[in-house]
């Protein structure tokens, strides 16, 4: 009898009819690493490697119900972070035995009268004692009982977090983790207490006071827990609720639970969260003291708070170890091991690191230094027009082929795109806002223009294979917002390592948006100069793969600047002029001149180490600054 997992049924559990690539090799490693006692796998895996596939071969190495004592933990979970990324599961053939289950907002009530009502704003949740007869054919209670039952459930991370101590998701023998480099930062996340008008749904009733310490933050969470119980409890004791009752309902509850949980986590000795607290003003700002039971009714009042842990291993440990007897995670991008065990609370000497090779050719996925200066918030009055003008040369380089352009924030993305548009280009080129990004996604990859889409936070879970997209420009160094008080603490400790990983991360994951087959081809184009000093920085956490990408970086040659032929045959395509968009950010104002120099030149740079390092007396902040986000 197996007590845990049977490492030597990987290759049977193996879905597809054959391997590609480094399939069979990677799962022979996976296999002996098991084998050898560890009970974590990080599986180090680039584009184009199977890993929804490596990932069910190991679930099915989950022990099974005969083989078990009652007591003990069958079947796996396999979890992502990315919605996408389930959703490619939920349709891939050689998955089916994957069984997916989803929240509850996801789902529709299946009662006549209730067609378009969410299954959490359903009857069942409004009415108290509501006896539903099409319970057993609901479809949220059908995909929950069969995942529950079934070997292998799939959710995403933040349904997986928050079904951990129930009842129906219970421990498993199993957990498989796609997509798992930012598993300390979703925690992070996840753990996050926001306490403002948008979470709060009496928050106008409040009056907050200052919050000038942490112990001041766990005195006022424990005052106003107290407050969202009692406002709770009068939900409860009516007979029916509307579905905005509903809503305040759980929210009220799942508030709770944040809340009970950073007063007990603070309270522990032993659990190695560091809390940081943020306010901001008051909208009154002459406002003073409070209501809310806090005791502090002659202090000065203060505006909304978000409540932040750092390290959340504890809760990491409750959400994702506790659910598990061995664990595989997935990642093109984990780059330091020791670093990833440290942020997530694994101990290192248990866990063992697969190396998948990259199997596509390293000259399909070619760089090429197109810099034009820094993008850092001083120097992006200056920087941006010639970045743009950059754009305008790479379209006449790619007349008939889709282009992304990764803006990093919706500033940059508003003034590309007003630029571009002042430049005569805004025929071929597509924004998006925060409302409509996926349906402004989708748009555009299923068109057949050439048109080019100017892209916010896309740098991951997307694929553009084939001629969904042939080129991509990085306008901006990805780092992380030093504006955040999370960042800022690790910087002041001197975790600067940290800070160019997380960069380097997003970069590598962005390069592998256009080449997603060992025969698929795309280029990537870097504007922003600090990537340079940026690979140089992160040197020693660069997987091989993509240092031979850095190594054989060069710069393109690209024809004289002319928006006319920038718009190939678009010009004449019968598409209404400007930037095709649903929604424009606000704020956006043109910096652009036509009779700007270029500032760019097609010397043939490539990139040595040496002539890139920075001397050892500049401050690594000095390029990286940025509260833009």
């Amino acid at each position: 009898m197996h007590r845990t997992v049977n490492p030597d049924r990987i290759f049977e559990a193996f879905p597809a009819p054959s391997y590609r690539g480094n399939q069979e090799q990677a799962l022979q490693d996976i296999r002996d690493a098991f084998a050898a006692g560890n009970d974590v796998v990080l599986v180090r895996a680039p584009t184009g490697s199977g890993k929804s596939l490596l990932a069910r071969a190991v679930a099915g190495c989950a022990r099974r119900i005969d083989e078990a004592d009652p007591s003990d933990a069958t079947g796996a979970y396999y979890t992502t972070p990315q919605v996408s990324q389930l959703d490619d599961v939920a349709e891939d053939d050689l998955l089916e035995d994957l069984n997916v289950i989803r929240g509850k907002s996801n789902y529709s009530c299946i009662l006549p009268q209730e067609r378009n009502t969410p299954v959490n704003q359903a009857p069942c949740v409004r009415e108290r004692g509501y006896d539903c007869s099409v319970k057993h054919r609901c479809p949220y209670f059908s995909d929950r009982a069969i995942a529950s039952n079934r070997s292998i459930a799939a959710m995403t991370l933040a349904y997986f977090m928050q079904t951990a101590g129930s009842e129906v998701f219970r421990k498993r023998d199993v957990v498989v983790v796609d997509e798992a480099h930012g598993l300390a930062e979703w925690a992070e996340m996840y753990a996050t207490i926001q306490l403002g008008p948008r979470t709060v749904p009496f928050w106008d009733d409040l009056r907050v006071p200052a919050i000038d310490s942490i112990e001041r933050a766990v005195r006022y969470a424990e005052n106003l827990a107290g407050t969202c119980e009692r406002r709770k409890d009068e939900l409860l004791a009516q007979e029916s609720l509307t579905p905005g009752e509903v809503r305040e309902r759980d929210r009220l509850q799942e508030l709770i639970g944040e809340l009970e949980w950073f007063v007990k986590d603070f309270r522990d000795p032993q659990s190695p969260t560091t809390w940081l607290v943020d306010q901001s003003e008051p909208r009154d700002a002459g406002a003073r003291g409070n209501d809310d039971g806090s005791g502090d009714a002659d202090d000065q009042a203060g505006g909304p708070l978000t409540i932040k842990p750092m390290n959340p291993e504890k809760y990491l440990a409750h959400t994702v170890w506790d659910r598990g007897n061995k664990f595989v995670l997935l990642s093109a991008t984990i780059l330091n091991k020791d670093a990833f065990c440290r942020h997530v609370g694994l101990n290192p000497d248990h866990v063992a690191l697969v190396d998948v090779g990259h199997t596509f050719p390293v000259e399909h996925r070619p760089l090429y230094d197109v810099t034009q200066g820094k993008m850092t918030f001083e120097h992006r009055d200056e920087t941006t027009p010639k970045i743009a003008r950059t754009i305008v040369r790479l379209m006449q380089k790619h007349p008939d082929e889709k282009g992304l352009i990764h803006a990093h924030s919706y500033d940059i993305q508003g003034r590309l795109a007003d630029l571009l548009s002042d430049f005569g280009v805004g025929d071929r080129i597509r924004v998006h806002d925060r409302d409509g990004r996926d349906a402004d996604l989708e748009a555009w990859k299923a068109t057949d223009d050439p048109d080019v889409f100017v892209s916010v936070k896309m740098e991951e879970a997307l694929d553009l294979k084939g001629d969904r997209c042939r080129w991509q420009v990085l306008c901006k160094a990805p780092f992380l917002n030093t504006g955040d008080s999370r960042v800022a603490h690790r910087l002041e400790e001197g975790q600067w390592a940290w800070y160019y990983r997380a960069a380097l991360r997003t970069v590598i994951q962005a390069c592998g948006r256009v080449v997603r087959a060992p025969d698929d081809y795309g280029s990537t184009y870097l504007a922003d100069s600090s990537l340079l000093d940026l690979f140089e920085r992160a040197r020693t956490d660069t997987p091989d793969w993509f240092t031979d990408q850095v190594e054989r970086m060069s710069q393109p040659e690209l024809p004289a600047f002319d928006p006319q032929a920038a718009l190939g045959d678009s010009s004449s395509g019968g598409r209404s002029g400007g930037v095709s968009t649903t929604g424009r950010a606000n704020g956006r104002t043109s910096t652009a001149s036509s009779g700007r120099r270029d500032g760019d030149t097609d010397r043939d740079r490539g990139w040595s180490r040496s002539n890139r390092r920075r001397s050892s007396g500049s401050s690594p902040l000095a390029d990286v600054w940025d509260t833009d986000g």
